[in-house]
């Protein structure tokens, strides 16, 4: 019996030209390279300019996604955008992104679930193709996460930086056998919001009127992290019947190194297969799987018919993992 798959057609990416090293944070606030880079991996971060928005970053990665899909935005017909640093309250930065792609047909929104942001739009994004009301969508993460920092908050302001990931997906008929279908496998999500003080912003329209900042403990989001993002990988596992040994690349959100490593180690996930890109990004929330996504597709890791499994975990509680064919 054949299944109606979100196969994904390609992928794009982009960063701000400006870096932010370890070394020029610690001279900005009481830090310094070798404490930073020791608990987290991060050696540095991108910063977006003045008069560079959280749209113009989704843009550039759309357009570097339709690029490599080899297709003309016009067969775009929905636009999921993840972010939690919209350019506007309202309107959805997704329409911005619409509007600059020269889209006016078809369906795009925001979506805001902070860190696991990617993953619930893919999720999302693969229920409308697989219903048969889109056929092809544009799932990005981007984000502007300088703008929410306290900067001289020197247990967050080290962590964060901006980027965009986009990936093409397109509704395409498979043979249904899990082992060899391409495209969007199985995704699972999950929130607790009962964790809401443990990573959240203090502002917002109806609270404060103000945007806020970044407000986060980090040894409580630490100790939730390995353990929630496990369960949702399990799920996978027992959706599809795949195993550790099976996966190609496990590329997981990149918010610490420390993270990572104690997840794969819990999950018998090699370290080889596991792709790390939060040395030269940092958090970027949303944009942070689709960003890792695009450096291993483009250094030749990732091939077509890998195996590839994507996890985040974000401020809510909210996290999910997602299990994807190449």
């Amino acid at each position: 019996m054949t299944a109606i798959r979100s196969v994904v057609l390609g992928c794009g990416s982009y960063l701000p030209q400006k870096v932010l090293t370890n070394a020029e944070l610690a001279a900005r606030v009481d830090t310094s390279d070798e404490w930073i880079t020791q608990r987290t991996g991060i050696r540095q971060r991108h910063i977006a300019a003045d008069g560079e928005f959280t749209s113009h970053l989704g843009i550039a990665a759309a357009k570097a996604a339709l690029a490599d899909a080899g297709i003309d935005a016009q067969s775009i017909d929905l636009i999921v955008l993840a972010t939690s640093t919209p350019d506007n309250t309202f309107p959805a930065t997704a329409v911005a992104v619409q509007n600059g792609l020269g889209i006016n047909h078809g369906a795009a929104f925001d979506l805001q679930a902070v860190c696991s942001g990617f993953v619930f739009a893919l999720a999302t994004a693969d229920n409308f193709l697989r219903s048969g009301a889109f056929k092809r969508a544009l799932v990005i993460g981007a984000e502007t996460f300088s703008r929410i920092l306290d900067w001289n908050d020197r247990g967050t302001c080290v962590l964060f930086g901006d980027g965009a990931g986009a990936v093409v997906l397109e509704a395409q008929e498979q043979p249904g056998n899990v082992a060899s279908d391409r495209g969007v496998l199985t995704t699972h999500l999950r929130s607790d919001g009962r964790h809401q003080s443990k990573l959240y912003v203090d502002g917002g329209p109806s609270s404060t009127q103000t945007v806020g900042h970044l407000r986060m403990e980090g040894r409580e989001v630490f100790k939730h992290a390995v353990g929630m993002i496990t369960d949702v990988i399990v799920d996978a596992f027992n959706a599809t019947g795949a195993t550790a040994d099976a996966i190609d690349w496990f590329i997981p959100h990149q918010a610490n190194k420390r993270i990572i490593d104690a997840s794969a180690h819990k999950l018998h996930i090699a370290p080889q297969k596991v792709v790390l890109t939060v040395d030269r990004h940092g958090n970027t929330s949303a944009a942070s799987i689709p960003l890792a996504l695009c450096v291993a597709v483009r250094d030749g890791r990732v091939k077509k018919g890998d195996l590839v499994l994507f996890e985040a975990m974000g401020g809510g509680f909210t996290w999910g993992s997602a299990l994807v064919r190449w």
